[in-house]
């Protein structure tokens, strides 16, 4: 028997789903709990049996982003045959990404995070793991680079690894701004021709 108040053809995909484009579109704090009852078709007391919070009904909509509209920006990260094809097909899948919609744009871990200051916690804490965790994958696969004779050694992979990142979520941040993916494409395609310089400067004497 259906939950009171909850309608009874109740998706909870499609609800998920529903909540998931509105925080990527208006970002955890600014969203309300009226936004989601509305586009979910939930009232309060409904909502909250079903995800228990707003800040569980984030992060579960942030794992569906990584499931769904944000899968695929990573997939060739261990398979490129070197660390600068890796790199700069990171940067282009992401410009794809980013805008392969009018709207939402960009990336919603990045994006829709709450305000650090008077934030949920352990939503900001759970973005920044996610963040890091993609930031150390990238650390990895240059590190595999050093490793296959593919980078110098001594390259401080670390400081790609941020570097690139910081372009990416920059990148995120543009496409959130109206950016073309034509634009984007071009900051990936620098990156990559700037890849040699980078990692000399990044080099580390041993």
């Amino acid at each position: 028997m259906p939950s009171r108040g909850r309608p009874r053809n109740f998706s909870r995909e499609e609800a998920l789903k529903s909540a998931m484009e509105i925080f990527w579109d208006k970002g955890f704090d600014n969203t309300s709990l009226a936004d989601l009852t509305r586009v979910m078709g939930l009232n309060p007391p409904s909502l909250y049996a079903a995800f228990g919070s707003k800040a569980k009904l984030f992060l579960e909509a942030v794992d569906l982003y990584g499931r769904t509209d944000g899968a695929g920006i990573w997939e060739f990260l261990d398979s490129a045959p070197t660390a600068k094809e890796a790199v700069h097909d990171l940067l282009r899948r992401s410009a794809e990404n980013f805008t392969q919609w009018p709207e939402p744009r960009g990336c919603m871990v990045v994006l829709s995070a709450p305000q650090m200051e008077g934030g949920d916690a352990a939503v900001c804490d759970d973005l920044k793991a996610r963040r890091l965790q993609k930031q150390a994958a990238l650390q990895h696969r240059l590190e595999r680079g050093v490793a296959e004779g593919d980078l110098p050694q001594g390259t401080a992979c670390d400081d790609i690894a941020a570097y690139v990142t910081s372009i990416q979520h920059g990148m995120s941040i543009h496409a959130r701004d109206g950016a073309s993916r034509q634009t984007l494409m071009a900051i990936a395609d620098c990156c990559a021709a700037g890849w040699d310089a980078m990692v000399d400067a990044s080099s580390r004497k041993i």
